[in-house]
């Protein structure tokens, strides 16, 4: 059976305003962050929508409880869904990371890994079909909100479109704050839907 999954990125953070790298860092939502949350459940609220997970990184916590609210649902928190950790990049503006980090960067413009420390995104996309694949199981029929971040987000989008991950980084942006995009995943086959 299908499942359908809005999956859906965190409202701006402090680190997103300023630019910085975040991975596994753990700042809050902005003002802004908390209007784009309020107005993706005001967005949101003629879909069905089964269950709610988040990643436990609080700017994805946050905005999944700001649409859970209206709709009496439980947020389900999953470690699993987190961001890609970044390692020795986190906290770091890009024109930091290009100055202190040259090769890494050079690297991570060509859609590979930059970091030295962090998590290797062929790990983090393993990580996070993983998680999707176990959702559906858990859902069959349903329609599963999942807020994310952009790294995963891309990873999973990269996957339904059966494109590598490393092609797919180097063509497309990661979505931005209070986006949704839609994949469904039948029989563990993921494809896009929007």
């Amino acid at each position: 059976m299908r499942t359908t999954f809005l999956l859906v990125r965190h409202g701006q953070s402090e680190w997103n305003r300023e630019g910085r790298w975040q991975g596994l860092a753990d700042p809050p939502l902005t003002e802004l962050g908390v209007r784009q949350a309020q107005e993706l459940a005001e967005h949101l609220a003629s879909e069905r929508i089964d269950a709610i997970y988040a990643s436990d990184l609080r700017r994805a916590l946050a905005t999944a409880e700001i649409i859970a609210a209206p709709r009496g649902l439980t947020v389900v928190v999953e470690p699993a869904l987190r961001e890609i950790d970044v390692g020795e990049w986190s906290g770091l503006t890009t024109d930091e990371i290009e100055i202190r980090h040259p090769d890494g960067f050079r690297r991570h413009l060509e859609g590979g890994d930059g970091w030295e420390q962090g998590e290797p995104h062929a790990e983090m996309s393993a990580r996070i079909v993983s998680a999707i694949e176990r959702i559906a199981r858990l859902h069959p029929g349903e329609c599963v909100l999942c807020v994310l971040h952009g790294g995963v987000i891309r990873a999973l989008l990269a996957h339904a479109e059966g494109v590598d991950l490393q092609a797919f980084r180097r063509t497309n942006r990661g979505p931005a704050n209070g986006t949704v995009a839609r994949i469904a995943v039948e029989d563990l086959t993921f494809s896009r839907i929007d």
